[in-house]
């Protein structure tokens, strides 16, 4: 028995905490406007938690900085360069800061027309219009990043026709393996040669009117090679004004960890600026006609992480969209509701009337007499 009255009390004492009291529907009035007001703000709910849903789905890229620890590794590039001379006339290496020279045993030259095709040309095209945008958009390299497998490859695609003159050009590509030092590699004149003091070019059998370092670069980059990851030189073309010319690249690269939902790379991202002159030893102009990229490595190393919203915070957000407009559509509508009740049925002339004045003018009405 005493365990049915604790029981009891116990009840009572939930249904007094109750913050939830229920009203019987008999007191509930409804009206045409609270129906208008529920049904528009039941269609904001369901199309801002719609549009959240989505929000939800979506990832961002979260950009983290720290020094680069790691110099012991070697440093890979990646190249694919045309040059507008035959490929017995011109020579590809390396030369880092300690002017160590590295053997360029990965690089193939291969003979091939300098003009491309029109399928080629309108691949060129395409891919200078979108580095044009990623100058001018920094955002576009997020969405580059998240779907790095899905986007289309970026070398050059294979001719579709036959050229009909012989093969004048020089297409050096693949791949060497470098010190994580500064360095120098650079395409130049004649076949690289060890030397004790550094390395030279068997430049001396080459005539001066045969120079023409007229160049596309189809790829160039750093680092493990990602299809889909657009560089800034991707795509570079320069044409010779005269024989003797240099181009100079300055390059700088920045060590990248990527780690997508797509993939996870240790890449390299780089920033560069041009130079390009006529060599004229009679005005000062001194140099060595050919292709220079003379790059150095950052001691920071760029974090890139693909994040998601978590499920708590599109829950606590969703439960926001939908208390928060559940209880400003109530307030506006208590509020629009009594503004409308005090200007249009209360303060009209003629209609306000206290009861109370109302029915002593009817009793005097109805007897006069008095």
């Amino acid at each position: 028995m005493r365990r049915l009255v604790s029981r009891k009390k116990a009840l009572t004492l939930v249904k007094e905490l109750d913050a939830f009291p229920k009203v019987p529907e008999s007191y509930v009035e409804t009206t045409a406007s609270g129906g208008t007001v529920s049904l528009i703000a039941f269609t904001a709910m369901a199309l801002l938690a719609f549009l959240e849903f989505f929000v939800y789905r979506d990832t961002w890229m979260q950009y983290e900085y720290e020094v680069d620890k790691d110099f012991s590794s070697k440093l890979r590039i990646n190249i694919d360069i045309t040059v507008a001379m035959r490929c017995q006339f011109v020579g590809a290496d390396v030369l880092d800061l300690a002017e160590t020279m590295v053997a360029s045993d990965g690089l193939h030259y291969e003979p091939v027309t300098f003009d491309l095709s029109p399928q080629q040309r309108l691949w060129h095209r395409t891919l200078l219009m979108i580095q044009d945008r990623l100058r001018e958009e920094h955002s576009l390299q997020d969405v580059i990043f998240k779907t790095v497998l899905k986007g289309s490859p970026t070398a050059l695609p294979p001719r579709e026709d036959s050229p009909s003159q012989s093969p004048a050009a020089c297409r050096i590509h693949g791949h060497i393996y470098v010190n994580k030092v500064a360095g120098n590699f650079h395409i130049t004149v004649g076949k690289a040669i060890p030397h004790p003091r550094g390395h030279a070019h068997l430049a001396a059998l080459v005539s001066h009117d045969t120079y023409n370092f007229s160049h596309r670069i189809d790829h160039l980059s750093f680092g493990e090679e990602i299809p889909g990851i657009i560089n800034p030189l991707d795509g570079t073309e320069k044409v010779c004004t005269d024989h003797n010319q240099m181009f100079q690249y300055f390059i700088t690269i920045v060590p990248t960890k990527l780690n997508t939902y797509q993939i996870s790379a240790d890449t390299n991202q780089y920033s560069v600026t041009e130079r390009e002159r006529v060599i004229n030893h009679a005005v000062g102009s001194h140099g060595v006609s050919g292709i220079f990229m003379k790059y150095d490595i950052s001691s920071l190393m760029v974090k890139v992480t693909e994040q998601h919203m978590p499920l708590w915070r599109f829950l606590v957000r969703l439960c926001g969209i939908i208390g928060g407009i559940f209880s400003t559509t109530g307030m506006i509508h208590g509020m629009v509701g009594f503004l409308v009740d005090v200007v249009c049925c209360r303060f009209q002339l003629g209609v306000y009337k206290p009861r109370e004045a109302s029915q002593h003018i009817k009793s005097n009405t109805e007897n006069p007499s008095t």
